[in-house]
C-alpha cells in the first residue's frame, strides 16, 4: 500500500515532459538560419539570418562564430536580448 501511495506522490513522466520547454537540437538551430562571413580591410561582419553583426577583428569575429556554432541556442538568446535593447532605445 505504502508503494501505491509513494508512486502517487510522484510526477508522471507526462506531467515532466509537458512541463519542460522544448529545446532544439544543436544541428537543428545551425539549419535555422543562413551564416555568412564577409571580410574587410579591418574586421568583418557576420550574418545570421536577418542580423548583421559588425567586428573590429577578425579573431573577435571568429570567437563569436565558434561559441555560436558550439551552442547555438544559447548564443542566439544571447544575441536576441542584445538586438531587443538597442531597439528599445
Amino acid at each position: 500500500m505504502n508503494e501505491v501511495v509513494e508512486q502517487l506522490d510522484r510526477p508522471s513522466r507526462l506531467e515532466d515532459a509537458c512541463t519542460k520547454e522544448y529545446r532544439p537540437s544543436r544541428t537543428e538551430c545551425l539549419r535555422d538560419y543562413r551564416v555568412e562571413i564577409e571580410f574587410l580591410s579591418i574586421g568583418c561582419v557576420i550574418r545570421v539570418g536577418c542580423k548583421s553583426v559588425p567586428f573590429s577583428t577578425v579573431k573577435e569575429g571568429m570567437e563569436a562564430l565558434n561559441a555560436y556554432v558550439a551552442n547555438p541556442y544559447e548564443t542566439r538568446t544571447v544575441w536576441q536580448e542584445r538586438f531587443a535593447k538597442e531597439e528599445e532605445l
